[in-house]
């Protein structure tokens, strides 16, 4: 019998103590799904989504003014694809495109360079979504308009940062006894940025690759390192202990810690990036926009904190699915509804 089968024996026949794992990242929330690893762990390993989705903690009102923006004469807002389809208070920046707004799905940043340089007349709006590995790009982005001196591309940004909001997390009352740390991000920011929360809740943390082995593997390292404050990388041959620093300069250049909107957890100090105020003129009203609005019946708050799966929402699979998404969870195929929407599917 192979490591990988005995670890896969023990996380099924595991009868210890109850153990609560936490995954934060969108991609790993996927895997789980895809993998079915859920269905290879005893009953007393549970598993449960954090808020590493960035188009699931994004607030209705970033949305609505997006869609305010696209209505706009000789605009046009451009983003990710599944970003077209979150619905704010009125609706999503694919309604305003039916209602007479202008609105672009790019799969880069870097795609509106060319673009924005064939309509000079068009004002082009980024809606700058996403955490700690997407931030960089944006950065490239202005190191690239301010090389060529072009004016009509701005940023709507609703930039996240991973470590406060898992403190945030961590100190409600949903008894996470572990955390498989999001992988994409510690490739920049390093595995010690978790050591401070490892350290204060007494709880491991595990920075996992994406295949379903590297999963069973950090999900197996969570249960013996049960009750320790300690970080522990599996995913050595992308993540180093301080992280990526070129990156991190290149950020620190344009942009600056801000108090950012949660979906489900309202403002949380210190974990966002907003541009600083030497590029204000790249900025499109990027203040910290916050409402409390979430459909009626809408689970996605609880399910992004961890204190519901998605199947326990009550509009789950009947009012919301990923043809007519009520929640953004249901919307990115990083978001735990839409994920296990298709797994029953």
């Amino acid at each position: 019998m192979d490591k990988i089968k005995e670890i896969a024996y023990f996380l099924k026949t595991y009868d210890g103590e109850p153990i609560t794992l936490m995954e934060v990242c969108g991609t790993h929330t996927a895997s789980i799904v895809e993998n079915g690893i859920e269905s290879m762990l005893s009953d007393k390993i549970r598993l449960i989504t954090g808020p590493g989705c960035p188009v699931c903690v994004t607030v209705a009102a970033y949305i609505d003014k997006l869609c305010e923006l696209a209505k706009l004469p000789n605009t046009c807002v451009c983003s990710f694809g599944d970003m077209i389809r979150v619905k704010g208070s009125r609706g999503s920046l694919h309604d305003a495109k039916a209602e007479g707004g202008r609105t672009l799905m790019v799969y880069s940043p870097l795609d509106l360079i060319e673009i924005a340089k064939g309509e000079p007349r068009t004002t082009f709006i980024f809606a700058a979504v996403g955490f700690e590995t997407t931030t960089p790009l944006y950065a490239v982005l202005l190191e690239e308009i301010i090389k060529h001196k072009i004016k009509n591309i701005k940023l709507l940004c609703a930039l996240k940062t991973m470590p406060t909001v898992i403190d945030k997390v961590l100190s409600a009352d949903n008894k996470i006894t572990g955390m498989i740390a999001p992988g994409h991000v510690s490739v920049i920011t390093g595995s010690d940025i978790f050591k401070p929360f490892a350290e204060k809740y007494k709880i491991p943390f595990v920075v996992a690759g994406f295949e379903g082995e590297q999963l069973l593997l950090a999900i197996w390292a969570l249960t013996k390192l049960k009750g320790k404050g300690e970080v522990k990388s599996l995913y050595t041959e992308a993540v180093t202990k301080s992280g990526n620093e070129a990156s991190y300069a290149l950020v620190e250049k344009y942009f600056e810690p801000c108090a950012a909107a949660w979906r489900g957890l309202g403002i949380i100090e210190n974990s966002g990036m907003k541009l600083r105020a030497e590029y204000a003129e790249f900025d499109v009203g990027s203040e910290c926009l916050y409402d409390d609005f979430i459909p009626k019946g809408c689970s996605c708050g609880e399910i992004i904190t961890g204190l519901k799966k998605p199947e326990e929402c009550p509009l789950f699979g009947k009012v919301c699915t990923p043809l007519n998404p009520v929640g953004a969870c249901m919307v990115s195929h990083e978001g735990s509804c839409f994920n296990y929407f298709m797994k029953k599917g």
